[in-house]
């Protein structure tokens, strides 16, 4: 367990609003404790307390540890100042020993189902911008940055990645589930681009709705509300490719078992998302001690 992680998302915990029952941190960070997680990521804003010494605190006091956490920002706009709230999230950080700002490109609409910007040579330009202040910021205060590719972003699709890898020297976080969505062989890029990840979220798909998606035939939300996520191993990405190839070429970082889920309500106690988190966990430390 020393490199696996949990994630309030697999929880049904989401920054976007209308996303489902949201479930109370006691409660998800007490059923992690029970699958034997030792860290997680924080979750969104408003999941645990604003104060950076009240958010260690809750993790403290539930014996996790913190391993960063997902930050969605406007980066494309020049009119709009990414770094005030960086430097806010990463006075969390901080406190509570988060080491890993996973940075998010929004578009700045909420939801990941609405039409995004098309950016020009200069918006790319802005984006590159707005990433070296965010490195230079977060390197001051012993914080490494992952750029998340991630479904209904400015940073979605196989161009988006490709601009980013070639324009921006900020490392990736490799989301399974995500680059399968947008376009891009998980499998291949844990083999072409292992020197630029360093942080990686595991989500299995079904090929079936992750295709929908990328057709515009299905709305991201609806596809997870019909079960696009399945634990690992149950799904269509080969995690045991992934994972061996990734080991071998030397990764040290998170595993962070990242499944988005929406849930409708309460679930009964020792039901809902603990069960697949279980199976997701338990296929995983099989891989690695493999």
């Amino acid at each position: 367990m020393a490199r696996i992680a949990s994630a309030p998302i697999s929880w049904g915990v989401c920054e976007v609003p209308g996303w489902g029952h949201q479930m109370q941190p006691e409660r998800v960070l007490a059923e992690m404790k029970e699958l034997g997680f030792e860290a997680t990521e924080f979750g969104p804003e408003g999941f645990l307390p604003d104060a950076p010494a009240d958010k260690a605190a809750v993790l403290k006091d539930n014996n996790m540890v913190a391993v960063g956490g997902f930050v969605p920002v406007v980066l494309h706009d020049a009119e709009v100042a990414p770094l005030p709230t960086i430097e806010k999230e990463l006075e969390g950080f901080v406190a509570a020993g988060g080491k890993t700002l996973v940075l998010a490109a929004a578009t700045g609409i909420d939801g990941y189902d609405a039409d995004r910007p098309v950016l020009d040579e200069a918006g790319w330009a802005t984006v590159y911008t707005n990433i070296d202040r965010i490195l230079e910021a977060a390197q001051k205060v012993g914080v490494s940055v992952a750029l998340h590719p991630h479904a209904g972003t400015m940073v979605e699709n196989k161009d988006d990645v490709n601009h980013i890898l070639s324009g921006s020297s900020v490392n990736i976080c490799f989301d399974t589930g995500h680059m399968f969505i947008g376009g891009i062989d998980p499998v291949q890029f844990a083999v072409d681009h292992a020197d630029r990840i360093s942080h990686v979220h595991l989500k299995d798909v079904k090929l079936e709705f992750a295709r929908r998606v990328q057709a515009g035939e299905q709305t991201y939300y609806d596809a997870v509300v019909e079960g696009m996520y399945r634990p690992l191993g149950q799904g269509d990405i080969d995690i045991a490719k992934i994972v061996s190839s990734l080991e071998k070429a030397g990764f040290d970082g998170w595993y962070v078992l990242e499944q988005d889920n929406v849930i409708h309500e309460e679930p009964t106690a020792g039901e809902g998302p603990i069960a697949d988190a279980r199976v997701s966990l338990d296929y995983l430390k099989g891989l690695i001690s493999a």
